[in-house]
């Protein structure tokens, strides 16, 4: 930077350890902030918020109240659609909307970072780890390069990267979601910002994975006073991390105060709603009827191929390792595990989009593969699948009714009036009834959710493979998802194969759970068998990350624990 920047903008000066978290002059002030589409749309009303050195605000709303558009408006990093109409905004005693470009940069990095919800996204795929985090502290602080490697090295293993010095020479793709995310905040966190802002840092990542990412940032907080504005749909990240709560619906700032005194005792019905839409254990589920399995999976191996080099070639992976199951009609068997365990590979091995290395699937009985063409053929069309992602699932360019019909081009013929009958009467049923003409991106993710259920469902198969269906969604569409979700199966009495890393998502809709650690089972049981008296240490393990204790039942509540932090957990029933 040069000297008529150093005048014009003073360097940030380094941040007291001793101020305690609320007190002071804040660190940002929002006052007014209004934000508006380019079309006019409202996206946010008015909203105002202080946060100090050391504390930690979360902004809590269901999706599209605008929390993510208020973290980027502090970076001045909106979308090019969308415009500041009114407020101020003033991070470090500098207003963010006069600062000049120069300025801007370089407030961003060494006052405030930011965490992205998705950190492939956000992680360059040509560049190596080590060169992404080098690069930065570069530009900011104009140090060697073998300063900013050092320095980056100590970062990773600060954030548990097992091998820094291979990590730094890695490219992100062969990281895990939970790994990237790891770096993606030792990228924001090696250049000691005062003001770390974390949009859904662990949305994607499994309970394990989600519990050291969130220790990990609130260790690097602590130790250097750095605040957080933390924009989640997690009460339960909010109930842990969160010194205060502002609560935003559809723009309009509804509810704030301190963290505890909001979730104990919310004043608003919006936010009583989202606290009653954490999901609760079901144990009145009636028992499934003894029947002989729709889908069996036997000694079940599924290897991935390892990397070629010049001369030679690395040894395939086992991503599952002799793995055996059985799901009956009208069964949810939920499977469970942290990031790389083989959940998703064992779900996709069984409706045969994997080939197997070993181990046999049975289908009805009869072994996948062992027949003619035309009972490979019934054999697919009796199974479908529920993906993570329905907006890369589903065809931009189909409109919603041709997306849910296309399934019915394969089987007996139809007329076009019959074709548009089943087609309306599932929408229908899922909820979405009137919207067949709409297109994806006219959709909200619960509905495009809802979409890829009722494109799954319309053929009556006798499973179903749901790969983290609602990982994606804030508590309220997700709790509509789940809920919809067993009145389906309970109508049409399909077998499920329900993968997950939110156990109490699980709890709600399993019937029995199977726990998964690095392509092996090691546990599996009823649900009131696996949370209540669970027997393997990487299933305790699991419970203890997700904030469940043996024995806790639904509905959930907010209580504090032995230190005065605050703790959702499940009364007793």
């Amino acid at each position: 930077m040069n000297s008529r920047m150093n005048a014009r903008m003073p360097a940030p000066q380094p941040v007291p350890q001793s101020l305690p978290a609320g007190q002071g002059a804040p660190l940002l002030s929002v006052r007014g902030l209004t934000l508006r589409s380019a079309a006019g749309t409202p996206i946010l009303n008015g909203i105002s918020f202080d946060i100090a050195q050391g504390e930690v605000l979360a902004l809590v709303g269901e999706s599209g109240s605008g929390k993510t558009m208020a973290g980027r408006a502090v970076m001045r990093l909106l979308p090019s659609q969308v415009r500041q109409t009114g407020g101020t905004i003033t991070l470090a005693g500098h207003d963010v909307a006069t600062l000049p470009d120069r300025g801007m940069r370089s407030l961003r990095g060494q006052v405030a970072g930011m965490v992205f919800q998705e950190p492939m996204v956000s992680l360059n795929p040509a560049m190596t780890v080590g060169a992404q985090l080098c690069e930065g502290l570069m530009l900011h602080e104009k140090i060697p390069a073998q300063a900013a490697r050092e320095r980056a090295v100590a970062m990773l293993a600060r954030v548990q990267i097992a091998d820094p010095e291979g990590c730094m020479a890695s490219y992100p793709h062969v990281f895990s979601g939970g790994m990237r995310q790891r770096i993606m905040l030792a990228c924001v966190m090696l250049l000691k910002p005062r003001l770390l802002i974390a949009d859904e840092p662990t949305t994607a990542l499994d309970a394990l994975s989600q519990r050291e990412v969130m220790q990990i940032m609130a260790d690097l907080t602590r130790t250097s006073g750095t605040a957080v504005l933390l924009v989640t749909h997690d009460l339960q990240l909010v109930a842990h991390y969160a010194d205060s709560v502002l609560v935003l619906k559809r723009g309009d700032q509804v509810e704030s105060g301190r963290a505890g005194e909001v979730l104990r005792n919310p004043r608003e019905a919006y936010t009583r709603s989202l606290i009653a839409a954490l999901p609760r254990r079901d144990d009145s589920r009636p028992a499934v009827a003894d029947a002989p399995p729709v889908i069996e999976a036997r000694n079940v191996a599924v290897a991935y191929p390892g990397a070629h080099r010049l001369f030679s070639r690395q040894a395939d992976k086992l991503a599952v390792d002799g793995v055996s199951l059985a799901i009956r009609p009208g069964e949810v068997v939920a499977v469970v595990g942290g990031s790389g365990s083989g959940k998703t590979t064992l779900g996709r091995a069984l409706i045969g989009l994997l080939p197997l290395a070993g181990g046999e699937i049975r289908f009805r009985g009869q072994p996948v593969g062992s027949g003619g063409r035309q009972d490979r053929r019934d054999f697919r069309l009796a199974c479908q699948m529920v993906f993570q992602d329905p907006y890369s699932s589903l065809d931009p360019r189909q409109r919603i009714g041709d997306i849910v019909a296309e399934p019915l081009n394969h089987g007996e013929p139809l007329t076009r009036a019959q074709r548009r009958a089943r087609v309306d009467a599932m929408l229908a049923e899922v909820g979405l009834d009137g919207l067949g003409e709409r297109y994806p991106h006219a959709l909200s993710g619960g509905q495009r959710q809802r979409v890829a259920i009722a494109r799954a469902l319309i053929r009556r198969p006798a499973l179903v493979v749901a790969d983290e269906p609602v990982s994606a969604l804030d508590m309220t569409i997700q709790k509509q998802v789940l809920t919809l979700f067993r009145q389906l199966q309970a109508q049409h009495g399909f077998a499920c194969f329900f993968v997950s890393h939110n156990l109490a998502a699980v709890s709600e809709v399993a019937d029995r759970i199977v726990v998964m650690h690095q392509g092996r089972i090691v546990e599996q049981g009823s649900v009131a068998d696996i949370f209540d008296r669970p027997q393997h240490d990487y299933t305790r393990a699991l419970l203890e990350a997700a904030y469940v204790a043996p024995g806790q039942r639904a509905p959930l509540s907010v209580a504090e624990d032995g230190a005065g932090s605050l703790a959702l957990g499940a009364a007793a029933s």
